[in-house]
C-alpha cells in the first residue's frame, strides 16, 4: 500500500455540511485505508493500493459527489510529489510560512494562461507570483485576507479549478507522512 494526501478544493470539512468522521467512514467504505484529515478542512491523508494519482483524484471526488452531493475535485499526490511541489516554490524560504501559498491547480495550464494572470495582475498589489508543475506559488505579502489575487480571479485566468494551501500545512503534511 502506498501513502497519499488529497487535498480538496470546494469543499468545507468540519461544519454543518461535512464532518471530519464522516469523510473518514465514506472513504474507508471506498478501500481507502489508513484515513486520517490533517492539519486543516480538505486534507486527507490515506493508504491505497498503487495507482495513478488521476484516478485516485477521480475516485475521491465521485465518494464525495456521490455520499454528499458535494461537487468537489481533489489533488492527489504521494510525499515525494508534495516535497517536490514545496522544493519549486521560489518564495519558501523568502517569504512568511503563512503568506507564502501553493495553489494546487486541477490540471496544468497552458503557458499562454499563467503569464495572461501574471501580467493582468502586475499592477494590482505586492504579491509575488511564480508558476509550477500544476500549482501556482504566491507570496502574499501582506496576507491572504487582504489581497486583490481572489481565488475567482486565478480561476478564471487559469480556467481551471485550484486549492490553496500555506507553506506551514504543507511542511506539517509532509512530516506526518514521513512517519
Amino acid at each position: 500500500m502506498n501513502r497519499y494526501v488529497a487535498l480538496l478544493g470546494n469543499i468545507h470539512v468540519g461544519g454543518d455540511r461535512l464532518t471530519m468522521e464522516d469523510l473518514r467512514k465514506a472513504l474507508e467504505w471506498e478501500d481507502f485505508e489508513d484515513v486520517e484529515t490533517v492539519v486543516a478542512s480538505g486534507n486527507v491523508l490515506f493508504s491505497h493500493e498503487e495507482r495513478p494519482s488521476a484516478g485516485l483524484a477521480e475516485k475521491l471526488a465521485y465518494v464525495v459527489r456521490d455520499a454528499f452531493q458535494i461537487d468537489t475535485f481533489a489533488v492527489v499526490m504521494n510525499r515525494a510529489e508534495l516535497a517536490a511541489t514545496l522544493a519549486e516554490n521560489p518564495f519558501a524560504e523568502t517569504g512568511e510560512d503563512k503568506q507564502v501559498h501553493v495553489h494546487f491547480l486541477e490540471r496544468q495550464p497552458e503557458p499562454e494562461a499563467v503569464a495572461r494572470l501574471i501580467a493582468d495582475y502586475a499592477t494590482r498589489g505586492p504579491e509575488r507570483i511564480a508558476a509550477g508543475h500544476r500549482a501556482l506559488h504566491v507570496d502574499y505579502v501582506n496576507g491572504a485576507g487582504v489581497t486583490k489575487l481572489s481565488g475567482d480571479f486565478i480561476a478564471r485566468r487559469l480556467g481551471c479549478r485550484h486549492t490553496a494551501r500555506n507553506i506551514r500545512s504543507i511542511r506539517r503534511i509532509i512530516e506526518i507522512m514521513e512517519r
